[in-house]
């Protein structure tokens, strides 16, 4: 979704640094071959993760949600030369096309695949973090933030996508069937409200929300 005129948006795009040659190749595979490629990170939004992550300079990221591992490339860019990425997706059938473009980085044995729910995941990773992405099933937002904010260092950074799904967060009211919607609006609640952070949420792309633990 776009919060602007699209040739204004191209403009930005434009005169924002350029997508880096493996992530173009990536971008493409995933648009060939994967079902619902639009759940792509994407260039624009693939930059703007990469320049967080310079910015945060993490050592341990956490990932929940990897899809084609697009966005987890783009955040590894920022990480310490001794620091790890963990990603986290249900997907069986994705690992070995993450790990084909992991491995074509330069960070590929610094990133490291967990398969199953990221809820039975995170309690068994003895680690604490930096950098957080969310970008997974919107229905288990506020349950993921709840399982990972004690994991996060303080000053570390929590980035949450979709949060404005598609402006559908304005509606007051919404289908019996829909989980996601009412879901997402108690999440940016929940992160406005948490006194243990200060948040802002920017109307990128698809709403992106920047959150830092005080």
């Amino acid at each position: 979704m776009h919060f602007i005129p699209e040739d204004l948006d191209d403009y930005v795009v434009a005169n924002s640094e350029n997508e880096p040659a493996l992530l173009q190749q990536l971008n493409r595979e995933t648009y060939q071959k994967i079902l619902i490629p639009r759940m792509l990170s994407g260039h624009y939004q693939g930059r703007l993760l990469s320049m967080i992550s310079k910015l945060v300079n993490p050592k341990n990221i956490l990932e929940i949600g990897t899809y084609t591992g697009y966005s987890a490339l783009c955040l590894a860019e920022g990480m310490q030369t001794n620091g790890e990425l963990h990603t986290i997706d249900i997907n069986e059938e994705l690992v070995d096309f993450q790990r084909k473009y992991f491995d074509k980085s330069g960070f590929g044995k610094r990133i490291h695949q967990h398969l199953g729910s990221a809820l039975d995941v995170i309690p068994n990773l003895n680690l604490n973090f930096d950098l957080v992405f969310i970008d997974a099933d919107k229905e288990n937002y506020s349950n993921y933030f709840n399982i990972i904010i004690d994991k996060l260092n303080t000053g570390g950074i929590i980035l949450s996508d979709n949060v404005l799904w598609s402006g559908k967060v304005l509606n007051t009211s919404f289908k019996k069937d829909d989980k996601c919607t009412p879901a997402l609006i108690a999440y940016n609640a929940l992160l406005k409200n948490d006194k243990r952070l200060e948040t802002v949420l920017l109307p990128i792309r698809d709403g992106l929300t920047i959150s830092r633990k005080l």
